[in-house]
């Protein structure tokens, strides 16, 4: 089967649905995401080779979704276990029988936080942000709840010149404190804070497998901590707005639908992506209906 797409400014002009080893893959745009076949997780958890053509796909893809993934916890986890550690969740928590597996059920009678409807890359107020995440649907909407990636290689590769020179060597940061934390009474939220104290990180990070640079802001970045300088600044009033506006056109891009995938979950389907090299958003559009979602987030490395 072949798709003949409009293609954007340096992207190929031919995307075709493929077979790389055993698996099918069928690309979803030109820019993010495919749907591969043909593969079950419970069998990659214990096929090293098997594991390799994942890997390799998610590298080039960023975001990679599969149907009819009849799989068991423990192979989740051993799964999402093949690209490192997993990572607990200092708010959400863990299944108490598979550390790591984040439970994210949205019932009639959860609150309405509004935590997940926000373009995000996962764990930024990490020192170590999330290397990726392995989620599985558990019980869908029969309408709604969609989640929507981003390529932020590709927001950054298509930003002005004279925008990416600016922002070369910017640095930010990330908080946890002001965004789950807003919520929380002020001792808890200082708890939280003392925890895990803001994170700085580059505006622009190499990714450490492909050596793509990344726009790396998001909707835990709460301001650049080195943009004072008389480069940027002819006088003090220079600094906050000048320093606000672009921060709210970087994090905006993220918002470019020519840089996004996005994919209608059904029970037992799954999405792997890459977070060094994404954003995400989940789309709560579905109440009264349920939503129950189970992730397991990955160690990742210090940003540079």
């Amino acid at each position: 089967m072949e798709k003949t797409l409009a293609p954007l400014e340096g992207a190929p002009a031919l995307v075709r649905a493929h077979s790389r080893g055993s698996i099918s893959v069928e690309p979803l745009t030109c820019t993010i995401g495919a749907e591969l076949s043909g593969v079950n997780l419970g069998d990659a958890s214990r096929d090293d080779d098997l594991f390799a053509e994942i890997k390799a796909l998610l590298l080039q893809y960023k975001v990679l979704f599969l149907r009819d993934q009849d799989i068991t916890r423990a192979e989740h986890v051993a799964f999402a276990e093949r690209f490192g550690p997993l990572e607990d969740h200092p708010v959400a928590g863990s299944d108490p029988d598979h550390p790591g597996l984040v439970r994210i059920y949205k019932d009639l009678d959860s609150a309405p936080e509004h935590y997940e409807n926000a373009l995000h890359t996962d764990g930024t107020w990490r020192e170590n942000p999330s290397m990726g995440a392995v989620l599985r649907c558990i019980v869908s909407p029969p309408v709604g709840g969609d989640t929507i990636w981003v390529n932020m290689a590709e927001a950054h590769r298509r930003l002005p010149e004279h925008i990416k020179t600016q922002i070369q060597g910017l640095r930010a940061r990330h908080s946890i404190e002001a965004t789950f934390g807003a919520v929380m009474p002020q001792e808890k939220r200082h708890s939280l804070k003392a925890q895990f104290p803001d994170a700085e990180h580059p505006v622009v990070r190499t990714h450490p497998e492909t050596g793509e640079q990344v726009l790396f802001v998001n909707a835990f970045t709460t301001h650049f901590v080195n943009y004072h300088t008389p480069g940027n600044v002819r006088f003090g009033q220079d600094y906050a707005p000048g320093a606000g506006l672009l921060l709210n056109y970087l994090i905006s891009q993220a918002a470019v639908p020519e840089y996004q995938v996005r994919w209608r979950w059904t029970p037992n389907s799954v999405a792997i992506w890459d977070n060094r090299s994404t954003q995400h958003y989940a789309v709560q559009d579905y109440w009264p209906a349920v939503r129950r979602m189970e992730r397991a987030g990955i160690v990742g490395d210090r940003p540079f």
